[in-house]
């Protein structure tokens, strides 16, 4: 709270907190001089309400500051017209610059121009020489009642809009961080789920040959090791390292879980991907993951086609395979629904065609090469 206090006053003020106070100060003198002690007894009470005003407008809010602002302008008058000090008019225009409305403050503007003005010519009609000696710096008071109230009202502007930018980045940074989170459990779900399906498929199928093909149910055993052992390292991989994970590597370890599935697996196209970030890559692959999950766990498919096509101004990867497809009106899964986010955020689209068997389409645009300079990757 200090060092926001101090940043107000440094910025927002400037020099006027200087001539505030002496705007406060230099008044006495004319009022003490006053020819009665009426007059003296008046004019202090009307600089006190006037310091206890400005005061009380420091705190006070927008319509609450027009109606205090109102009553500086005529204590400020009173004491214009009748001991001929005219600098309170300084502080007031400074205040009226803290008036966010924009309606209000160009009233009360033009109005304490004009009562300003007014009220100097009137001095200098009615006034005695000491009041024409000052004629240089009522010029001066004159002139800061113009320029000051604007000044002020774009300064509140400028730390209001620095205030909502502020706002505005921090919310940014908790939807990164949000989605940073999404993006971790996606991408474990996906890790752990595929292995750990596959694993709970051999160990069924090896419970089942354990006695009459015991040396099949060896080789099924091997394959549950195997596929814990590269489901560890992928998890290792993911949360110390949180490694990007290229297309091209993913295709490796697809096919070696659909040859522990007994599922065929072929592959047409150029897995390098040279026009696709390493973000986007990451994200093509955790949806190849989770498509070719599906096809272990529900297709009960012989084979597995995957297919990638690049062009100009996109990339196309398809997972194809021959099973018995979705079931007509069943809801996608959150796996599904993972995968259509993440495309989402690429700017990609996901397309699922169960006419015969299943087709998943992937396809992201080849534009995005800022997301992987914004990202670190």
């Amino acid at each position: 709270m200090e060092k926001k206090w101090l940043y107000i006053f440094q910025l927002s003020w400037g020099m006027m907190p200087y001539i505030m106070v002496i705007s406060f100060i230099v008044p006495f003198y004319f009022i003490v001089t006053a020819p009665t002690s009426e007059q003296i007894t008046i004019g202090v009470v009307l600089l006190l309400l006037f310091f206890a005003i400005n005061l009380g407008s420091y705190r006070a809010k927008d319509r609450m500051r027009i109606v205090l602002t109102v009553v500086q302008m005529a204590t400020s008058v009173v004491i214009m017209l009748v001991y001929g000090y005219v600098y309170l008019a300084l502080p007031v225009a400074f205040y009226l610059g803290n008036i966010k409305s924009k309606l209000p403050f160009r009233i009360l503007y033009s109005l304490h121009v004009v009562i300003t003005f007014l009220a100097i010519n009137y001095g200098f009609h009615t006034r005695d020489v000491f009041f024409m000696i000052q004629f240089p710096f009522v010029i001066l008071c004159l002139i800061g009642v113009v320029l000051i109230p604007f000044n002020q009202h774009s300064q509140q502007s400028r730390d209001q809009l620095q205030h909502q930018l502020a706002d505005a980045q921090q919310r940014i940074a908790e939807l990164i961080k949000q989605e940073e989170r999404e993006r971790i459990s996606r991408d474990l779900h996906d890790t752990l789920g595929q292995k750990l399906s596959l694993i709970g498929l051999k160990s069924e199928l090896a419970s089942k040959l354990l006695e009459k093909r015991p040396e099949q149910a060896k080789n099924e055993l091997n394959d549950i090791h195997h596929t814990a052992r590269t489901a560890l390292k992928e998890v290792r991989e993911l949360v110390s390292n949180m490694r990007g994970m290229k297309v091209e590597e993913e295709l490796v370890r697809v096919k070696q879980i659909l040859a522990a599935a007994h599922i065929r697996f072929a592959f047409a196209g150029d897995a390098a991907l040279p026009h696709v970030s390493a973000y986007v890559q990451n994200v093509l692959s955790m949806c190849i993951k989770e498509a070719v999950n599906n096809v272990v766990n529900h297709s009960r498919s012989e084979e597995c086609v995957v297919q990638i096509e690049q062009s100009a101004t996109d990339t196309v990867i398809t997972i194809r395979d021959n099973g018995a497809g979705i079931p007509e009106g069943r809801r996608e899964g959150n796996g599904i629904k993972g995968m259509r986010e993440r495309m989402e955020f690429v700017n990609g689209s996901l397309d699922i065609d169960s006419s015969s068997g299943t087709r998943v389409v992937l396809t992201v645009p080849n534009v995005i090469k800022q997301l992987e300079e914004e990202k670190g990757v």
